[in-house]
């Protein structure tokens, strides 16, 4: 099996690459991977091997339609994972959201369609349904996203619909909880807290902390990915989450114990606008239809990942601190250009 990896750099990508060439899920010796990823900052060549006689690795963009048409033939499927996906810079700017994941999805599959490739599988997000006060979302649930990002999302998702019931491609989507485990870039807030203590800094808690979400170890959704790739079914929607549902400050709590601190390290800071406040998702659909059940128990798997990030400095501090000084230098030509214009 030939299977093109859409953003197979970046933290989820990467870590269903690495399991794939590992033979983890029952892919075989022979499954040979291409990776496409444009290498933002969110992307990083480091986070797969440096060379792997069934891995090749391409730089471009998913709206390069030139560019898929020619990289697609000969391949199976395609498991398209790239997209902009933090919430706070689709606040501050949603263009680059808009472009790549409702465009870029959609390039994807025309390329896809025009190629031959047999089958997709369009890996999004819960935050497109919105906020729910009481209860789970089915797959069933509409689409009520509150962010750019999640609003771009949803309209990926819709994109992937559409080619499927238009033009009979075999695609499949996936929306899942909010994932953690090693090489998540730290901007997210498991591995940003984490980094910001191991540097001595504080941690920035929205409003009071009590946002809920459900949280995933990336090793079970890139195993429940793999089932829906082989296994799904064409114009099936399937949730993937964990069923382990936690506030952002009892999980804080559990990161400053996990480091060795304690509250005097948290800061409460301005709530982020459009905060959605409970995630929870009705994953029964894939546990029922394809056998899929989490096997990391978050105790477990937050505790390893702190390990991770504190045994690996020299992976995490130059993604870190490169992102900063690109925001500061972002910021600072902002200002310039406002004082040009003044």
């Amino acid at each position: 099996m030939r299977i093109l990896v859409t953003g197979g750099a970046g933290f989820i990508g990467s870590h269903y690459v690495r399991a794939l060439l590992a033979g983890s899920y029952g892919a075989g010796a022979n499954t040979r991977i291409t990776v496409l990823d444009k290498l933002t900052y969110a992307g990083n060549r480091d986070n797969l091997p440096a060379a792997h006689d069934r891995l090749e690795f391409v730089r471009g963009d998913i709206c390069d339609g030139p560019l898929l048409r020619d990289l697609l033939p000969g391949h199976d499927a395609v498991v398209h994972f790239a997209a902009e996906s933090h919430v706070d810079r689709s606040v501050d700017g949603g263009g680059a959201f808009v472009r790549t994941n409702a465009l870029g999805t959609q390039t994807v599959l025309e390329a896809a369609l025009h190629s031959g490739v047999e089958r997709v599988l369009h890996v999004s997000t819960d935050e497109v349904y919105g906020s729910i006060e009481n209860g789970s979302w089915t797959e069933e649930w509409p689409l009520l996203p509150n962010s750019p990002y999640a609003a771009s999302k949803a309209s990926s998702d819709l994109i992937a619909r559409s080619y499927w019931r238009t033009h009979g491609l075999d695609v499949s989507v996936t929306r899942c909880s909010n994932n953690y485990g090693p090489y998540q870039h730290p901007e997210k807030l498991i591995p940003r807290f984490v980094t910001n203590l191991l540097e001595g800094l504080p941690v920035p808690v929205y409003g009071d902390g009590r946002n809920r979400r459900e949280w995933l170890h990336v090793d079970d959704h890139c195993r429940a990915l793999h089932l829906v790739l082989t296994r799904g079914g064409a114009g099936e929607i399937y949730n993937i989450g964990s069923g382990d549902e936690r506030d952002n400050l009892s999980l804080t709590r559990r990161i400053l114990e996990l480091s060795g601190a304690d509250d005097s390290m948290i800061r409460h800071v301005e709530d982020r606008k459009g905060h959605d406040l409970r995630y929870s998702l009705d994953d029964t659909k894939i546990r029922e239809q394809l056998g899929y059940a989490p096997r990391v128990p978050f105790d477990e798997g937050i505790a390893e990942t702190v390990a991770w990030y504190r045994d690996r400095p020299q992976w995490w501090k130059p993604v870190k601190h490169r992102a900063a000084e690109a925001a500061e230098a972002a910021e600072a030509a902002e200002a310039a250009e406002a004082a040009g214009a003044a």
